[in-house]
């Protein structure tokens, strides 16, 4: 009875396996050719991307992420791909690109608050600070008698 109980206990702490994002087929990807292929073709072989570029040439990008954990602990990242596919002007693929795990930046944030420049406020100056503020001409409050 011992035995089962430990088998159940240790098959209820095995890793948690999770794709996210797009699944790449080896077999789609080496279809797609430069000078052949367009935006068109792309979305039709590929799908809609993950998201595109914002600046600059036309670049769609295509990225998948394999995560394991174990229960009650953070995932973490096992395999990492991004699939990028350049267009001209005129929408024809001009380049691939692959890039994996080894691109990867991990960020460390500043504690639980962002830096910001400026002058630094106290309780009582943010709870009392407006106080006069409101409806005074000429400070941006309510118009003042007369107008």
């Amino acid at each position: 009875m011992a035995a089962v109980v430990a088998a159940l206990a240790l098959g209820g702490c095995s890793a948690i396996r999770e794709n996210r994002g797009y699944i790449q087929d080896a077999t789609l990807v080496s279809a797609i050719q430069p000078g052949i292929d367009n935006e068109r073709s792309v979305a039709a072989t590929l799908g809609r991307p993950s998201f595109t570029s914002q600046f600059g040439d036309e670049t769609w990008y295509y990225v998948s992420s394999v995560t394991g954990r174990r229960p009650f602990v953070r995932p973490t990242i096992r395999e990492h791909s991004v699939l990028a596919v350049k267009f001209d002007a005129s929408g024809n693929v001009v380049a691939t690109e692959q890039s994996g795990l080894e691109d990867v930046v991990y960020l460390s944030p500043d504690g639980a608050e962002t830096p910001t420049l400026g002058r630094e406020r106290g309780f009582f100056e943010d709870l009392f600070g407006n106080i006069g503020q409101v409806g005074t001409p000429g400070v941006g409050g309510a118009a003042g008698p007369g107008v």
